[in-house]
């Protein structure tokens, strides 16, 4: 492995994930200036602050721990009238500075209120018409559905770029072009191991005894023309013993070879045991099929589904890296890896001395666009602190006063996002437990590329 590859790879991917970020972030941000709403901070990464600049009314910089984002919208929580008095002052500089609260004496009464007052020491005077909560429910569904839709978007670029250009390295079609001619006739259970000597002279296939070579592209056989694999599969297992006309294709030449295929037990059914069919000896290529923005539009609604599925099972999968961190089990090799993981496998190709620059390529660019689909996806799910959470309590303001409308009853008000706060600390907490045995099952027992 060089060692060289292998940290251009990593750090390539980081890059890649934290411009994805950043984009991310730009996606909440844009918006909610465009609707007047004030952005006091915009940072790449949490922990101590590494660099910063403020630009106009916003901190843009960057943060120690490069494993995430946030943008600071100003009044993302209403005032509570159970949690705050009307008393309140304001420095110099117009800024709340004192705020008095009625007593609390529950747990969660308490986590609501402090965070509401922290909320609310961002809040000026100068700020009472631009507070996120006052904005209309479309634009704060706008506003955090930019996030995550950025991130999408960005799989989507990537995706839409690969299988225009490459093609899709997970839709291959079989071919009429030979990839192999098999030399001699071994049992389905010895499948791809190297002939003998003895038995290329004793019992030589057919294609290779009547000459057939690797890239000739089988145009018709005993007559039936067909570009269908499956077909010309089909008419193989259905002639025998019996005599076989195959036209190939050879450097734009057609060349006409006579045989007669023989019967062998092959496997035509995983599940059943091997039959006796007609058989000549060949292997088929692949081919990625390629596509522009309908069929990646196509291929990413399949995605849409895989992932849904993946994370309603992520609680399983992750308790099974921990799992194999401690020696229980083995990793899966199809399980969630972290960011460090999704590095690590990017280093790998990198390094890899039989991996060509384009394959190499190809699979960075489906790696990165995999990891924006799933974060960006993963950020729409209806649970706080997650943008899916902001929006679902949006969607949910807005149905409310609509029907009070329709209904000729009072405006029920804005919905406070500061009572289920408690669920956000649950699931944030849960989030970074999962987080944490990512990354260090990631170092201890990580995803590793078949050789």
């Amino acid at each position: 492995m060089d060692a060289l590859q292998y940290a251009i790879g990593f750090t390539l991917f980081f890059i890649g994930i934290l411009v994805s970020i950043g984009l991310h972030e730009v996606g909440h941000m844009l918006p909610a200036k465009k609707f007047g709403g004030k952005v006091t901070q915009y940072f790449i990464g949490f922990g101590p602050t590494v660099w910063s600049k403020q630009v106009g009314e916003t901190e843009y910089g960057l943060k120690a721990i490069p494993l995430g984002g946030y943008v600071k919208i100003v009044g993302m929580l209403p005032p509570g009238a159970d949690e705050l008095a009307d008393e309140v002052t304001y420095d110099e500089q117009g800024r709340q500075v004192t705020r008095v609260r009625k007593s609390n004496t529950g747990m969660f009464t308490q986590l609501i209120s402090d965070a509401r007052a922290a909320e609310w020491e961002q809040v000026g005077p100068e700020d009472a018409d631009r507070l996120f909560y006052k904005m209309p429910s479309w634009k704060k569904v706008v506003v955090m559905a930019g996030g995550p839709s950025v991130n999408i978007l960005i799989a989507f670029f990537l995706f839409a770029t690969l299988f225009w250009t490459y093609g899709n390295p997970s839709d291959l079609r079989t071919t009429t072009t030979l990839d192999e001619v098999q030399a001699c006739i071994v049992p389905p259970e010895e499948s791809g191991r190297v002939c003998t000597p003895e038995e290329v002279r004793d019992q030589p296939t057919p294609a290779y005894q009547v000459g057939l070579e690797v890239g000739d592209r089988i145009v018709s056989f005993n007559g039936v023309e067909t570009d269908d694999w499956s077909e010309i599969q089909q008419l193989i297992r259905d002639n025998d013993d019996g005599v076989a006309t195959i036209v190939v294709e050879r450097d734009g030449e057609l060349l006409t070879k006579t045989t007669k295929t023989t019967v062998t037990p092959r496997i035509i059914d995983e599940d059943a045991d091997p039959e006796p069919v007609g058989f000549l000896g060949v292997r088929p290529s692949q081919e990625t099929i390629t596509g522009g923005p309908l069929y990646t539009i196509e291929q990413m609604g399949g995605m849409t589904v895989d992932v849904v599925k993946a994370l309603g099972t992520l609680p399983v999968k992750v308790f099974d890296v921990a799992q194999a961190v401690v020696g229980l089990e083995d990793r899966d090799p199809e399980g969630p890896v972290s960011i460090v993981g999704g590095g690590r496998l990017a280093g790998e190709v990198a390094s890899h001395d039989e991996t060509d620059l384009t394959e190499k390529v190809v699979f960075f660019t489906g790696l990165l666009a995999g990891f924006n689909f799933f974060i960006g996806m993963f950020n729409f799910l209806p649970l706080l602190p997650l943008d899916g959470g902001h929006i679902a309590s949006a969607l949910w303001e807005g149905l409310r006063r609509r029907f009070a409308r329709l209904r000729g009853r009072p405006d029920p008000g804005y919905v406070d996002a500061a009572k289920l706060l408690p669920v956000a600390y649950v699931v944030a907490s849960a989030m970074l437990v999962m987080g944490v045995v990512l990354i260090v099952g990631d170092l201890v027992v990580p995803v590793r590329l078949e050789s």
